[in-house]
């Protein structure tokens, strides 16, 4: 009796089974993606779905139809299942340029194990019973029938339902170009049709030729004029114009360094007593944010370089470390400084053995250059990247030569486990053992480290000498893993999902020529060249100089975007933080003082016009800059 029905299960059974199993796999994509299932746009999911496996139907001989299916089952869950853990840490839905940086997980390999959830193994559970099924008949002596030849109608039909697909996949992707948000994009057309839209987009980014550097300062500035939340303190020379020029310098890019921490207490314990006191004697920028796109940690040093905004097509020093980019580096050499970069981490991750001679660094510092102490996953701990660096300063003082140097700490690196002899904060019951407790314990070890690079400074001379840039890459504490609500109650102060998490510190601080200022203009990662060469004498209008941030001591009222992490469109001003949904006028604003929603916010659309027209601007710019020989 078996046998006879199973002699009857002919060619069609792997299509079937496969077309459904693939379609309930991108409804429960949507629920991971959008914390539900819109039914009325599966519509879209349907329509890329029934072009693909119509496909396969098609080019595929009988006899490997089953082999075929399975494996294209295989494939696209691991696809799903990658593209779940992205979106769960980056927050935005993958592109095919995602693919570019798969060489780089093995180097974040411990992150990537702390992102897991049970619940994204639900994409392989098929496939688990059927090999469970397979084995089952095998063991039974029972063999499936292989494939048979069907009719030509068949195969007509087949496609015809693929042609239906294109026809209303590229009808989804024609309707989607008026959406600037990825995510609402993503929603309405589906994952399949929005990977083929970021393709048309990414084609459409025609280079322009080399733009006239004068002309593209006329745009910026009328830009500027015709936005009346961009205000410059007008006064006939910049303030603190030259204030620390000569000094060495010193850049602290803080991985994954939040400014929630800065003059924070818990338990009675100053969680940042160093970067407190830089602080208070220095520039603090408290309502400062990131920018970065697909590089993350790589864009940010990008971006404090160049003043230019990363695409978030693709991570920068990647997709343009071939090119020759102006840059702070580039232009201090021109005055005489070294200009070196230190990461304890192999320069090759993220390609930064690209990056830094696009960015005109003399030398880099890499992972052969620090004694390994095995603080966490990426070796040396930051007191050994501040013991090496320091060397190199002295080095440079010994030669009567000015420098340069950027330090990259990887301390508080998710998952933020560090060695237990480092973790000194007394935590309460409910913060142990958590991911925000490590992270504390993690941002304190940061902050005692720099304490020992202050420390190295005075010891051999070049404390006074020298300007101390400190900033956070990116956001540390993960949303999957960590609510608003929660946080905000166990530490006592008002955790915002969105201002909060990309709330950054900026701390500028040079002894005896840095008087306790808070700036409170609004602030992003593209404002700390322009307002670092302020300070140091150079003037980036006599360089005609393309930057596409502001010097954040000569700017009354700022407005910057941010795309990759918030949807294109979104951007930072003196008041809100906005967030557009297909358009912006169903968009979504919160107020940077009191963190509430704000429902009135038509005042701000010219805000919303001029970051998408400044971002285009800078990505034509970034597009043309000459390819380094």
């Amino acid at each position: 009796m078996k046998s006879n029905l199973l002699s009857r299960l002919h060619w069609p059974q792997p299509f079937f089974i496969i077309s459904i199993i693939l379609f309930l796999k991108l409804i429960l994509l949507r629920y991971f993606f959008f914390d539900g299932v819109a039914w009325d746009r599966l519509a879209s999911d349907a329509a890329s779905l029934l072009f693909i496996v119509c496909l396969f139907e098609l080019v595929t001989p009988a006899r490997w139809k089953k082999y075929v299916f399975w494996t294209l089952n295989i494939v696209v869950s691991m696809l799903f299942f990658s593209s779940t853990l992205y979106f769960e840490h980056f927050g935005t839905v993958p592109t095919y340029t995602a693919l570019y940086e798969l060489k780089q997980v093995m180097g974040v390999k411990d992150s990537v194990k702390a992102t897991i959830q049970i619940s994204n193994y639900a994409f392989f559970l098929d496939i688990v019973v059927a090999a469970v099924g397979w084995i089952a008949f095998r063991i039974a002596g029972i063999r499936l029938p292989a494939g048979r030849s069907v009719g030509r109608a068949w195969n007509l039909g087949i496609a015809a339902v693929a042609m239906v697909g294109l026809v209303a996949s590229t009808m989804y992707i024609r309707d989607a170009k008026s959406i600037e948000n990825e995510l609402a994009q993503a929603e309405n057309v589906g994952f399949f049709n929005f990977q083929v839209s970021a393709a048309l987009k990414a084609k459409q980014t025609v280079s322009l030729g080399k733009i006239d550097p004068v002309q593209l300062n006329k745009d910026i500035k009328q830009l500027q004029s015709a936005d009346p939340d961009v205000k410059m303190i007008a006064e006939k020379a910049p303030a603190a114009f030259g204030s620390m020029k000569g000094k060495n310098l010193v850049i602290v890019q803080m991985e994954a360094f939040q400014n929630f921490p800065i003059h924070l207490q818990l338990n009675g314990q100053v969680l940042t007593p160093v970067l407190n006191g830089m602080a208070d004697e220095g520039y603090y920028f408290p309502h400062f944010f990131q920018q970065i796109g697909q590089g993350n940690t790589a864009d940010a040093e990008f971006m404090s370089n160049t003043s230019i905004y990363p695409t978030a097509k693709i991570a920068m020093s990647t997709g343009y470390g071939d090119r020759a980019i102006p840059s702070l580096p580039k232009l201090l050499e021109q005055r005489g400084y070294e200009a070196d970069t230190f990461h304890v981490n192999d320069v090759k991750f993220w390609d930064r053995d690209k990056l830094y001679p696009a960015l005109g660094f003399n030398q880099y510092f890499d992972k052969p250059s620090f004694q390994n102490d095995h603080f966490n996953g990426f070796g040396a701990s930051d007191e050994e990247l501040y013991r090496v660096a320091v060397q190199h300063m002295v080095q440079m003082k010994n030669a009567k030569k000015p420098f340069y140097f950027q330090l990259i700490t990887a301390s508080s690196h998710h998952p933020f486990k560090i060695p237990a002899d480092k973790q000194w904060l007394n935590l309460p019951a409910n913060i142990q053992g958590t991911q925000l407790g490590d992270y504390l314990q993690a941002v304190h070890y940061t902050d005692y480290a720099v304490g020992k690079l202050i420390e190295q400074l005075k010891a051999n001379g070049l404390y006074d000498k020298t300007v101390i840039v400190l900033y956070g890459d990116h956001f540390g504490l993960q949303p999957q893993d960590n609510k608003p609500e929660d946080v905000s109650a166990k530490l006592g102060i008002t955790y915002q999902e969105r201002i909060s998490r990309f709330n950054i510190p900026l701390i500028i601080h040079a002894a005896g020529t840095s008087p306790h200022k808070v700036i409170k203009t609004v602030g992003g990662q593209l404002d700390i060249m322009p307002t670092v060469a302020n300070l140091l004498g150079v003037s980036l209008k006599d360089e005609k100089y393309s930057a596409f941030g502001h010097d954040l001591l000569n700017t009354e009222l700022n407005v910057f975007g941010m795309r990759y992490y918030l949807p294109t469109g979104s951007f930072f001003n003196n008041d809100i933080l906005f967030v557009p949904g297909k358009s912006f006028e169903d968009g979504t604003a919160v107020s940077l003082d009191t963190l509430q929603p704000i429902s009135d916010f038509s005042a701000y659309k010219p805000d919303y016009d001029y970051v998408l027209k400044l971002m285009g601007l800078s990505d034509q710019f970034v597009q043309s800059l000459p390819y380094r020989k």
